[in-house]
């Protein structure tokens, strides 16, 4: 097992590298420079304990965003315009609720202090982005993640009520759709994020995807903190799945 000890200065092993389980290098810090080169280079961390664990796993799961799936019953909940939805209004709020979110066969959670702290800092720089679902004035689900160029790098999501999180989902998709993104990055594979849309892909094609996803140009800022209306949202990922034959 050869598992690499991060020196002081930013770099990282080449991500071939990595173990089979995709454990590439171990120490570092969260800082939003060295943070911003992981994600460039198709690695992430993930840890709950000190030292901080630098990924690149061998299978990539991605989710292009037109060919996100659209089910008839999160139409449906779209249709009846039940939540509203925003982004960047509450950063803060969704890196709180994704950290307390209880997990199916996990103890604990990965989003210790320091990790809260290194994403504000990159919300702060307009590197992260959060996806806020609202029931009234309740913050009731949402997500975050990282972007850089047309690349979008998901962290995790939360749900209060049910399909909170899906509906924050389906919105980003729309969002990155309009901005010609070319993928979300879902880092480790689930069957909820495979029914979604989510494919696997090999760690060679996806870092050579994520070189020409990353040198795009795109503006670093706040994104729309207006209201996107769920029911214009469900009727454009509904057109967008029909004309190719997923929905």
């Amino acid at each position: 097992m050869t598992v690499f000890l991060l020196p002081d200065a930013l770099v990282f092993p080449n991500p071939e590298l990595a173990e089979p389980d995709g454990l590439l290098a171990i120490g570092g810090d969260l800082s939003p420079e060295r943070l911003i080169l992981a994600y460039k280079s198709g690695i992430f961390p993930w840890y709950n304990q000190l030292p901080i664990m630098w990924w690149c796993p061998p299978v990539r799961p991605i989710i292009f965003p037109r060919l996100f799936r659209l089910s008839k019953s999160l139409n449906h909940i779209l249709k009846r315009d039940i939540f509203t939805v925003t982004f960047d209004r509450n950063f803060f709020g969704v890196i709180e609720g994704c950290a307390n979110a209880k997990r199916r066969d996990s103890i604990g959670t990965w989003i210790t202090p320091e990790m809260k702290e290194a994403y504000i800092q990159l919300y702060n720089l307009g590197f992260a982005h959060s996806v806020e679902v609202w029931k009234g004035n309740n913050l009731v689900g949402g997500l975050y993640g990282v972007s850089i160029g047309k690349a979008f790098f998901g962290e995790s999501m939360f749900s209060l009520l049910s399909n909170a999180s899906k509906v924050a989902l389906a919105c980003l998709v729309e969002f990155l759709i309009k901005e010609n993104f070319y993928f979300i990055d879902c880092q480790i594979t689930n069957e909820h994020l495979l029914r979604m849309g989510a494919i696997e892909i090999p760690r060679i094609v996806f870092l050579k995807i994520l070189n020409e996803a990353v040198s795009k140009n795109f503006i670093i800022k706040k994104w729309s903190r207006n209201k996107m209306y769920t029911q214009e949202t469900a009727y454009f990922l509904k057109e967008k799945l029909i004309k190719r034959s997923l929905y």
